[in-house]
């Protein structure tokens, strides 16, 4: 049995809040979906990454501290209020 579907959609807005190996968007019906997954050695890398250095502090204040040149600061209003 075959099934035809004509369908007409308008997204005025769309938000993705994650995207993960084994994410689907689908919009519309679909007949057949098929999952592939290829892994690409592009840097032809042979070995593990080294390992990552352990920071001591974070890069950029998290609560008060000194202001971070080149920085605006966050405020809740807009300014000029």
């Amino acid at each position: 049995m075959n099934f035809y579907v004509n369908q007409s959609i308008c997204i005025h807005s769309l938000r993705i809040n994650a995207v993960t190996n084994a994410s689907v968007l689908q919009i519309g019906s679909s007949g057949l979906v098929r999952t592939t997954a290829n892994l690409f050695n592009t840097g032809g890398f042979t070995g593990p990454a080294p390992e990552a250095k352990k920071l001591q502090a974070p890069l950029i204040p998290l609560e008060g501290g000194q202001q971070v040149p080149g920085l605006i600061p966050f405020t809740t209003t807009p300014p000029g209020r």
